[in-house]
């Protein structure tokens, strides 16, 4: 009973687990990675035709994004998932394939020119398209054999449409464990989307740490604080853009801006023009919109109830072929522009900061997580030009981020996660984390939980029967080539997690003896004038 880590290790994107149990080969998650590698990838070693069953946490690219390319690798087992996340998968998939295609049709178009060798793309539709066939729900909280002494559990994870956390039992050679994927866990009192439901067992978690270093700064209400942003932006004239992940955070905003034209909390604007430039959050949409009530937090069924669609109001335009994407720009009333893709990577997001991040009057505004080594991050720790379509964009506009707004848990919502389990799990496999954050947030598990945990690499396989690491994974950080974008070193990004942890525990100190803070500050205070001089 074996289980190896081919991705999201020491990293963020990327999921990729395989379980090898009961005469069985199951993946858990087949994402697709965003932004730059830092530890080389290790193939996995079992061929796609040998995977019997793919066990699938939510529809995030990251973690859904290779099953095409699974299945042109000859894959023909079932894909078992929630109802929600295989509606979001079949545009997804769909949308995911037109990109590779579209991007071996411009590679390829330089080649012939270059005279250099064909681009063969990831997967074509047809793929994704025969892959979402193998789709098989499973409902939460029903128990679903899919094998001989296996079987799999869904409950909500509260991070997207139909996501999920995967018990999966297994029983081999009268051996029975209880292996936990948490899958990303949700934010709590996030608009439209039921709080994460909590683990009551586990042998053994595989768990998310993509907050584990810091904890959400929460403005006293979301609605307010993007009210503000949207009026000192349209009092200047210029665009509010909103890079944002097509599934779950563009519905997440819609539902704000509902509230606020609803409320006529932003003023002087009439009824501001909102743009989604996004065919792929418009079909996302209308499957948030057509799906089963039981997926919706109360507030958002008390408006259902009263006939109000949540995701629509007046003055929402949708743009789907590229010359509607086109005008938006060319349109010079100030508004408020959404469009994928969340991270600034690709998509139509790239031109609408093309036309915005020059004027001093616009706003880019960050919504969700940026991945280290993405453009969206990139922005958001202060470059001041960025290079787009072969071309020096300088960056004047306001760059912003809305606090609070996270689909993830953070520091403490993951503890509150794992200190939920009824026993202490044999040992955490903590993934889903920046480089530094995996191990960081493993230690505060061992530390404050008690819980045997550690951060894997990539290629690392753990005999779960016996709880020991039978290989490890890679260790060794790709060397960046002399003129690359410089990457912080591993101490520094030591340092800055530390300083998060840090800020954290000062988060928690409110409250505590005046006389204890005190102490607190002065020896914080000596820390800093001996690192000054």
């Amino acid at each position: 009973m074996n289980i190896t880590f081919y991705g999201a290790a020491h990293e963020v994107t990327g999921s990729l687990f395989l379980v090898e149990a009961a005469g069985k080969k199951l993946l858990i998650d087949c994402g697709m990675e965003q932004g730059r590698d830092i530890y080389e990838n290790q193939e996995m070693q079992a061929h796609p035709a040998d995977i019997d069953a793919v066990l699938l946490t939510h529809a995030h690219i990251d973690h859904s994004g290779k099953l095409p390319l699974l299945y042109a690798g000859g894959f023909r087992g079932p894909i078992y998932a929630t109802p929600a996340t295989r509606l979001l998968c079949s545009i997804m998939l769909r949308d995911s394939a037109h990109i590779q295609e579209q991007e071996a049709e411009w590679r390829n178009r330089k080649a012939k020119r270059s005279g250099g060798e064909p681009y063969v793309p990831l997967y074509t539709v047809e793929d994704a398209e025969k892959t979402v066939q193998l789709f098989r729900t499973v409902e939460y909280g029903e128990k679903e054999q899919i094998a001989d002494g296996v079987s799999v559990r869904f409950i909500d994870a509260g991070h997207l449409l139909g996501s999920a956390s995967v018990y999966l039992d297994v029983t081999e050679n009268g051996a029975a464990k209880t292996i936990l994927f948490s899958g990303d866990i949700g934010n709590v009192e996030k608009p439209i989307l039921r709080n994460p439901t909590y683990p009551d067992r586990a042998d053994y978690v595989v768990m998310e740490s993509t907050y584990g270093d810091r904890i959400h700064e929460r403005p006293a209400d979301y609605v307010s604080s993007l009210t503000d942003v949207i009026q000192r932006t349209l009092d200047r004239g210029g665009n509010v853009v909103i890079p944002s992940f097509a599934v779950g955070r563009t519905q997440e905003m819609l539902y704000f801006i509902r509230k606020i034209k609803e409320q006529r909390l932003v003023t002087g604007h009439g009824d501001f023009p909102v743009y989604v430039d996004s065919p792929l959050a418009i079909e996302a949409t209308k499957v948030f919109e057509n799906s089963a009530p039981e997926c919706f937090d109360e507030e958002a069924m008390q408006v259902l109830r009263s006939g109000v669609n949540p995701l629509d109001f007046p003055g929402l335009h949708v743009a789907v072929t590229s010359d509607e994407s086109k005008a938006i720009n060319v349109d010079t009333t100030p508004k408020v522009i959404i469009s994928a893709s969340g991270m600034c990577e690709a998509g139509r997001i790239r031109h609408h900061l093309k036309h915005n991040l020059w004027r001093p009057e616009s706003t880019i505004l960050f919504v969700g997580y940026q991945s280290a080594g993405t453009l969206g991050r990139t922005l958001l720790d202060g470059e001041k030009s960025v290079r787009l379509f072969n071309e020096t964009i300088g960056v004047r506009a306001e760059i912003a981020a809305l606090p609070g707004v996270s689909g993830h848990a953070d520091m403490n919502g993951l503890l509150r996660w794992a200190g939920s389990l009824e026993q202490k799990p044999e040992r955490v496999f903590v993934v889903h984390g920046e480089d530094t954050v995996t191990d960081l947030f493993a230690e505060r598990l061992q530390n404050e939980l008690g819980y045997a945990a550690v951060a894997p690499y990539n290629g690392e396989q753990w005999d779960l029967t016996e709880n020991a690491r039978l290989r490890g994974g890679v260790t060794t950080r790709i060397e960046r080539k002399a003129g690359g974008t410089s990457k912080p070193s591993a101490a520094y990004e030591k340092l800055v997690a530390a300083g998060r942890r840090l800020a954290a525990l000062i988060e928690q100190s409110r409250g505590r003896a005046n006389k204890d803070l005190s102490k607190f500050a002065d020896r914080l205070n000596e820390l800093c004038n001996k690192w000054e001089k």
